[in-house]
């Protein structure tokens, strides 16, 4: 039981997807599924690393300032 539905309510989703989208639709519909339902929890997991690991260092002012003043000589 799924969500509170029994196999009888499961076939008739099925039959109602089967009529609406065609045999030849439903292969590339089930992998374009497939396909969001993994970047979600790629999305789920990427959310779940803290800000300080994922924010890149920022750069050192001196180390930027040492390198305008070599380029202007």
């Amino acid at each position: 039981m799924i969500a509170g539905m029994g196999m009888p309510e499961l076939m008739v989703i099925l039959l109602v997807v089967l009529v609406l989208f065609g045999p030849k639709n439903l292969p590339k519909l089930g992998k374009t599924l497939g396909e969001t339902v993994k970047n979600v929890r790629e999305g789920m997991e990427e959310d779940d690393t803290p800000k300080a690991a994922r924010a890149a260092p920022a750069q050192d002012p001196k180390v930027s300032e040492a390198s305008s003043d070599s380029d202007a000589q």
